[in-house]
């Protein structure tokens, strides 16, 4: 029996997220475009017959400008001290000197002997001559690391990359359960999906002025009407001043109808079961750098 944790590390927008929810089969880290979409430390746990591989997906690598980023970068900074393979993820048009700092403590690693293994991510959006060019350079700066080519959306070189991370695991017995997806609690997806679709759907500021607090979790027993069951939820929605509440609640309620609707959606596909969801709208001003607020939030400041 194999199993170990696989801790997942990067710059913003390479693909973290995109891979670690290929590799799981599950959609647990939220997508989007925009960088500093991941803000915790999420674990998916993929089981075979003989092995237990326990991902954890990371925010990306920054320079941080508030508390907030600050936990976010330690996050990320953790991933290299506690995993048995770290998966640095780079992608084809990714600049490595964006964050030399963090990138030379992986190659120190990983001249001391750690497992390291280099995703060269988004090859689908490059030529052969330009990939060949990407490999020698990775290949330069980490010598002692596996560099393994992929396009974690289009599911190519997934196999191979699997199959190398197996070979990688130590021996052992499981951490977890068998059946057991994640070590996240139902509230916290909740959080992540509402999350999603403030970033998706508002510009500039705003998707990072957020965080999402679950203040009502009903899982009903299934019914005449609900043969499934029905959960209630009922969360809030924080930013940091007056003017963003207006923003995000929009002309009649109609902006926020639009979050509730498709955060809904998302959820009912990952519960599996309908979901009636209420959404607030309130001020938490400053958050982004109250200490006090983030731990509130679940950000473990030390």
């Amino acid at each position: 029996m194999k199993a170990g944790f696989v801790n997942i590390v990067g710059n913003p927008n390479v693909g973290k997220s995109t891979l670690m929810n290929a590799l799981v089969g599950e959609r647990l880290s939220i997508i989007t475009s925009k960088a500093q979409t991941t803000r915790h430390r999420i674990m998916g746990i993929v089981n075979g017959e003989d092995f237990q591989i326990v991902f954890s997906d990371t925010p990306g690598v920054l320079k941080p400008n508030y508390k907030l980023q600050e936990q976010m970068l330690e996050f990320s900074r953790s991933a290299l001290v506690d995993a048995d393979l770290l998966l640095y993820v780079t992608d084809v048009q990714d600049n490595p000197d964006k964050n030399a700092d963090f990138l030379t403590k992986v190659q120190h690693m990983a001249a001391a002997g750690n497992k390291v293994i280099v995703i060269l991510n988004k090859i689908d959006l490059t030529t052969q001559e330009t990939l060949d060019s990407l490999v020698a350079y990775w290949h330069k700066l980490l010598p002692e690391a596996a560099i393994h080519p992929i396009s974690a959306k289009e599911r190519f070189g997934l196999d191979e990359l699997l199959s190398a991370i197996k070979n990688a695991l130590p021996e052992g017995h499981p951490f977890f359960d068998t059946d057991q997806l994640t070590d996240k609690p139902e509230r916290f997806f909740v959080n992540e999906i509402i999350r999603e679709k403030i970033l998706l759907l508002y510009d500039k500021e705003i998707p990072y002025s957020v965080e999402v607090e679950v203040e009502g979790f009903h899982d009903e027993e299934p019914s005449e009407q609900h043969p499934k069951g029905l959960i209630r939820i009922e969360a809030v929605i924080y930013c940091e001043r007056e003017s963003q509440k207006g923003i995000i609640i929009g002309k009649a309620g109609s902006a926020l109808k639009r979050v509730g609707s498709l955060a809904r959606a998302d959820m009912e596909t990952f519960f599996d079961k309908p979901v009636f969801l209420q959404l607030f709208v309130k001020v938490d001003k400053d958050w982004r750098s109250n200490s006090a607020r983030l731990r509130h939030y679940g950000y473990d400041l030390r």
